[in-house]
């Protein structure tokens, strides 16, 4: 089982929250439950939030957990706010092509081009 608690590294500045993943896989259920939770809880209560997901540190992907980051996406849009990917690796990049979900997720470089995108 994974240690949840050390999943992620979340920091508020400016109102836009930035999530580090700290694991290079997000592929267990359990872990995927919990992002899906975490993420959630973020985004509750702000009106208009502004989120990055930084996967600098994730190699692997699963399905459920695109479904998760969909669901997360849906959630912000509907309190008028913003997400935005970053730092994603080649291999993962191009699942996010072939599936098309370039086409709903504004993905950047790196995390500072995400945040100079959501001022």
């Amino acid at each position: 089982m994974s240690n949840h608690a050390s999943m992620l590294r979340v920091t508020d500045e400016g109102g836009i929250v930035e999530v580090r993943l700290m694991m290079d896989a997000v592929v267990d259920e359990s872990s995927i439950q919990h992002l899906d939770r975490e993420l959630k809880d973020l985004i509750d209560g702000r009106e208009a939030p502004k989120l990055i997901i930084d996967f600098g540190n994730v190699r692997h992907l699963s399905s459920s957990a695109l479904g998760t980051l969909i669901s997360v996406n849906s959630a912000v849009q509907d309190r008028g706010g913003e997400l935005r990917l970053a730092a994603i690796s080649g291999t993962i990049l191009e699942v996010f092509r072939i599936t098309k979900l370039d086409r709903i997720f504004v993905i950047d470089e790196t995390t500072e081009d995400a945040r100079i995108g959501l001022r």
